[in-house]
């Protein structure tokens, strides 16, 4: 790892160690598990100074694809039946030795009773490097539009959609072909990449909340005191992020986007710097946090749309994401391509 490095997770460190020392102490004991506030009558947990305790180490390993499949266009819902259904036939097809499916593709195989592609070959990963995913009755994260589709993009939007389409996996001529992801800069958020290290830590004050992404270690620090944005002319990769307590809600409304700063990282829709997102952060059960975010992008969709993702509490805590600091793996593969153009003339 470069001293850059080095100082940067340092100075990360001791921002998220500052906040830590300084949260509100007193806090609740965390309810029996299972239990709902919907449901059964269960309480959320709170800070001393009144807030709803957000914090802990939080994962998304839902098995819910993003947008509802064709074959279940009229069914928002599965049946308690359909649910047992597909967490067998899930475990019948991805057991452990099985090639590692990430992503939406998990239930899109469930759908054609099939494994991807490749199961068996050598690949990068198992399914036994995957935490287990869960199953829920919706049958898209997206719930608006209603039809559970994202909606159609602009013609910008179209054109770049198409682009980054086929950035993942090609080499180019320089690391600035390449995408954040593969120089290990960002991975972008909403992270709607699940299962692979979609893990969150919250960490909470009256003034601020930090989230920190497992990969590639992202912090956001998002300030709750009122401040007004940064001007318009100001670019971040994680853009600028205001919360705000609505009743019990977390509300964080980002702006001040990057162009190429990729968010929704892990899928091709690309956005720029007119993005504003909009997130909802509630506690709903003792192990469950809803997290609902809105994506309103002018430049690139004709319509706004929201998600919403059931994070559940962790059993671990955030681990080491080693990507390759100081890029080694990157000359590598910007050689290979050299050697394999080389090759052809």
């Amino acid at each position: 790892m470069s001293r850059r490095g080095w100082c940067s997770n340092f100075a990360v460190a001791l921002v998220l160690a500052s906040l830590t020392q300084a949260r509100v102490g007193g806090q609740t004991s965390p309810t029996p598990p299972g239990r709902d506030a919907r449901a059964t009558g269960w309480v959320v947990p709170r800070t001393a100074d009144g807030r709803p305790d957000l914090e802990g180490v939080w994962e998304n390993n839902s098995a819910t694809p993003l947008e509802r499949p064709r074959q279940l266009a009229d069914k928002p819902r599965l049946s308690d039946e359909e649910l047992a259904s597909f967490e067998r036939r899930a475990r019948a097809l991805f057991g452990p030795e099985a090639e590692a499916v990430f992503g939406d593709a998990l239930y899109l195989n469930l759908l054609a009773d099939t494994r991807p592609a490749g199961v068996g070959a050598t690949g990068s990963y198992s399914q036994n490097w995957l935490p287990n995913r869960y199953f829920e009755h919706r049958t898209s994260l997206i719930v608006d539009p209603p039809n559970g589709k994202l909606p159609a993009p602009t013609p910008a939007g179209a054109k770049a959609r198409a682009a980054a389409a086929g950035l993942f996996g090609r080499v180019g001529n320089s690391a600035q072909d390449m995408t954040l992801q593969d120089r290990c800069i960002h991975y972008g958020f909403p992270d709607l990449f699940a299962a692979y290290m979609a893990v969150y830590r919250i960490v909470q004050t009256p003034q601020y909340v930090a989230i920190q992404l497992e990969k590639i270690h992202d912090t956001r620090i998002i300030p709750l005191d009122g401040r007004a944005h940064l001007p318009s002319a100001m670019h971040q990769y994680l853009g600028d992020s205001r919360g705000r307590w609505e009743g019990d809600t977390l509300v964080v409304e980002t702006t001040n986007f990057h162009p190429n700063g990729n968010p929704m990282g892990g899928y091709s829709m690309l956005s720029d710097e007119n993005l504003h997102l909009t997130e909802r952060f509630r506690r709903t059960a003792n192990d469950t946090l809803e997290y609902t975010f809105t994506v309103d992008d002018p430049t690139m969709w004709t319509r706004p749309w929201t998600a919403v993702i059931n994070w559940k509490r962790s059993r671990g805590e955030l681990l080491e994401y080693a990507c390759h600091e100081g890029n080694y793996s990157l000359r590598g593969m910007l050689s290979a391509a050299r050697a394999e153009e080389a090759a052809k003339r």
